[in-house]
């Protein structure tokens, strides 16, 4: 089974992926002196039993990468995806400093893009299986794309040089990652992102109404979830007619996928959905309840 968990670390991002083969991902950081022991020993421990540990970067803002000095001292990083790019800050963090070193290591960084391939990310051999990752953005050629990483090297802007990142399990639930890319950055790219029926999609922007997901996206990725992060609720796009998790709700979000089903479970004890439907799981404190995984073909055969 596979477990991807989505912390509450404010204004900010932290996930991991404990996959269910020999792989083990953190998507972003957002780490402080209030956070950073807790979700650290839990990556640390989550991770014990794995051979091949990836951290991949969306983008390079200080809410995405906060604190990975430390997290890079007590779990060394070994495998940095990130897209490639020369963006400075005009307020150099110590955070910003370590990801530069990261993002600048010939051997440890990995660029990603659009359909880039890797042994034991997207690729198997006889040693190990994929960890079902892929990247579907960004496609470097692209003029948009382009725009955005002069912005990011310029020191002007950095949201719209996120990638998106897709996770699928065999056989079961997909999730999706979009950084922080903007509504209108998005309608540019509407044509020319390789899209489909997602279980779980994180809200761009923390779920801000400047990273609201184009209808155009929406129709395609038919989500059956999507999580809106912990921006203040006054700046919150809360898709209607779509089923959504709210973190500031919610708390920490755990998924704990099972063949079909993905099983959720909240840190703030007192949450609850009406929509999930409640399968008496007790595997982790804090069940909030149950989907079942909707797929294309599920979905031609019902018709």
């Amino acid at each position: 089974m596979t477990i991807i968990k989505s912390f509450a670390v404010g204004n900010g991002d932290t996930f991991y992926i404990k996959h269910a083969s020999d792989n083990f991902t953190i998507i972003d950081c957002d780490l402080n002196e209030e956070n950073a022991e807790r979700i650290i020993d839990e990556l640390k421990r989550e991770s014990a039993e794995k051979n091949i540990a990836r951290f991949i970067s969306t983008h390079p803002d200080d809410d995405h990468f906060g604190g990975i000095e430390r997290l890079d001292a007590e779990m060394p990083i070994r495998n940095f995806y990130v897209v490639r790019n020369k963006a400075t800050k005009e307020d150099v963090t110590a955070s910003f400093q370590h990801y530069c070193k990261l993002r600048d290591d010939g051997d440890k960084a990995f660029y990603i893009s659009k359909g880039c391939t890797r042994r034991w990310m997207n690729r198997s051999d006889g040693e190990r299986g994929s960890s079902g990752i892929n990247i579907l953005w960004p496609d470097t050629a692209n003029r948009y794309f382009k725009d955005a990483l002069a912005e990011a090297e310029a020191g002007i802007a950095y949201n719209n040089m996120s990638a998106v990142v897709r996770y699928a399990a065999v056989g079961g639930a997909s999730f999706l990652w979009l950084g922080d890319l903007e509504t209108e950055f998005m309608d540019h790219i509407a044509e020319n992102i390789d899209l489909k029926k997602t279980t779980v999609v994180f809200a761009a922007h923390h779920g801000r109404k400047s990273g609201k997901i184009p209808d155009a996206w929406l129709e395609k990725l038919d989500p059956q979830i999507i999580v809106i992060g912990e921006a203040p609720s006054r700046h919150l796009h809360y898709y209607t007619g779509y089923k959504i998790i709210t973190q500031n709700r919610a708390g920490d979000i755990t998924f704990d996928l099972d063949g079909g089903k993905v099983h959720i479970y909240a840190s703030n004890l007192n949450y609850s959905h009406k929509s999930l439907k409640d399968e008496q799981q007790n595997k982790l404190p804090g069940y909030a309840g149950s989907i079942t995984v909707e797929t294309e073909y599920t979905l031609e055969t019902a018709k």
